[in-house]
């Protein structure tokens, strides 16, 4: 199977903290995956190396079987999109601007063409936001934004898809919107690669998990493997439960069973 995204051995460190040592990580071409871990595992550090925003000390990022360093900035920014924690506006911007914005690693010096604005209502479409195309980026509600900075995304004409927390701000409802979106553009062929904290999420929606503790990933395949008792105790402590969700069969992690004064359940 093709690979769309590729860590080896990837080491890196921030001046006086080391953040990932030995990381392997591989993404298919169409896959779907995310990584998982608390807070300073790495995850978002791992995520801007894949993007190319950070070089690795050690090891190599692959990008569609080619270095990632020996790809012109320009031209990753045509094959990889981007969506950060934190998007805002600095000043009043339609959404239907916002998402042509996303056009930019196409068009140089240039100007928007008809084929750009083309694009642009494509990717609208395709996220069911071309009746908010009017409205100001501002007004919009969490779950509104997050569909329209994917247009935006989108709008790269991207193969390979990055999201740091996509779903964080947002409420149960939105939270699987986003996350059957996401899984539609990936039927569509995109690879797609996000960081959550919601392990319940990333195991109803991805067949692929990578478990980051420590800057190392202590596991990596699908749900059933990695959110298990014994991988979860060790990385994020003793007493969360693994059950089978009563919809996918696959794992569902529950928080600990509550005590009385005594501490028995």
């Amino acid at each position: 199977m093709d690979t769309a995204c590729r860590a080896h051995d990837v080491t890196f460190a921030y001046p006086g903290q080391a953040v990932l040592a030995g990381v392997d990580l591989e993404l298919p071409a169409g896959g779907f995956g995310a990584l998982l871990g608390p807070n300073g595992s790495g995850k978002s550090t791992l995520l801007k190396l894949l993007l190319g925003r950070l070089r690795p000390a050690g090891g190599e990022v692959r990008l569609l079987g080619r270095p990632l360093s020996a790809i012109p900035a320009a031209e990753r920014a045509r094959l990889v999109g981007y969506l950060p924690q934190e998007v805002t506006a600095a000043y009043p911007v339609t959404v239907a601007e916002v998402v042509l914005m996303g056009r930019w690693p196409h068009l140089g010096l240039g100007f928007e063409t008809a084929h750009d604005h083309q694009v642009a209502a494509d990717c609208l479409a395709r996220t069911d936001t071309t009746d908010l195309a009017g409205r100001l980026f501002g007004t919009l509600s969490g779950g509104e934004k997050q569909r329209v900075l994917l247009a935006s995304v989108l709008a790269q004409e991207p193969r390979v898809l990055l999201l740091d927390e996509p779903t964080a701000a947002l409420d149960l409802h939105h939270q699987h919107e986003v996350m059957e979106l996401l899984t539609r553009l990936r039927r569509e062929g995109l690879a797609i690669c996000l960081v959550t904290h919601d392990v319940n999420l990333a195991a109803r929606y991805c067949p692929l998990l990578w478990l980051l503790h420590g800057g190392r990933v202590v596991a990596s395949g699908a749900p059933a493997s990695v959110l298990t008792a014994a991988n979860l105790g060790a990385v994020y402590g003793p007493r969360l439960r693994v059950v089978a969700d009563p919809d996918t069969g696959g794992p569902l992690v529950l928080p600990p069973l509550p005590t009385d004064d005594e501490g028995q359940p």
